[in-house]
């Protein structure tokens, strides 16, 4: 295994609860269907992977949000999605510890797919948690045009960093971003609702973790 430089985390789902299974509940608790919120949240061109590469603004989603609804039978909501969303997401603390330890250990960065917003607050982009203050290199999709599981994200953020893709440890929660990773070189690590991947981590740097 070759030497690891630099560890790289995703936000939503490693160091904070997962928004994925906050959408799916709050789709259930408002009445829209599966297969609804699969044609808004799933797929790298549907509704909301457009919005995380900020090819409109959080008013233009709440609008087509509501057309779509409104075309599927569904009650309109997003003005209320967009406020219950922006509330932000419980943070694993945990997980932050592992990556406060790592500090001058290794590299430190993150690769986040996230959604822009009115305010200019990066700390409110990133759900609450101020990852800008964790790590030496933070990449956001709102902000560079580009998603996770996209090649060049992965890449640009190896390079901010300075080192090679081989070099780095990346972890994140869904299988698609850890693939697109993992075909560029870099060594992966599934992040489930337990603390196993900070074993796996541990693993992989060598070294003892702190575990909660």
């Amino acid at each position: 295994m070759p030497e690891i430089r630099a560890a790289i985390f995703d936000i939503g789902g490693v160091l904070t609860v997962s928004p994925v299974h906050r959408i799916i509940n709050f789709c259930s608790e408002n009445g829209i269907p599966e297969e609804v919120r699969f044609e808004i949240f799933a797929g790298h061109d549907g509704l909301w992977s457009r919005f995380e590469r900020s090819e409109f603004s959080p008013v233009d989603f709440a609008s087509q949000f509501d057309e779509l609804l409104s075309e599927r039978g569904c009650t309109p909501c997003g003005e209320y999605f967009m406020q219950w969303f922006f509330q932000g997401f419980e943070p694993r603390q945990p997980m932050i510890d592992v990556v406060n330890f790592l500090r001058g250990r290794v590299k430190l960065g993150s690769i986040t797919n996230n959604v822009s917003r009115d305010e200019p607050s990066a700390q409110k982009r990133t759900s609450g948690v101020d990852v800008h203050s964790l790590f030496d290199v933070v990449v956001e999709s709102a902000i560079v045009g580009m998603r996770k599981p996209e090649p060049r994200i992965y890449e640009m953020t190896c390079e901010l960093l300075g080192v090679h893709p081989h070099e780095a440890v990346f972890l994140d929660d869904l299988g698609a971003n850890l693939k697109g990773a993992k075909a560029l070189g870099m060594t992966t690590i599934k992040v489930d609702h337990t603390w196993s991947a900070i074993d796996e981590l541990e693993a992989v740097l060598g070294f003892p973790l702190p575990k909660p």
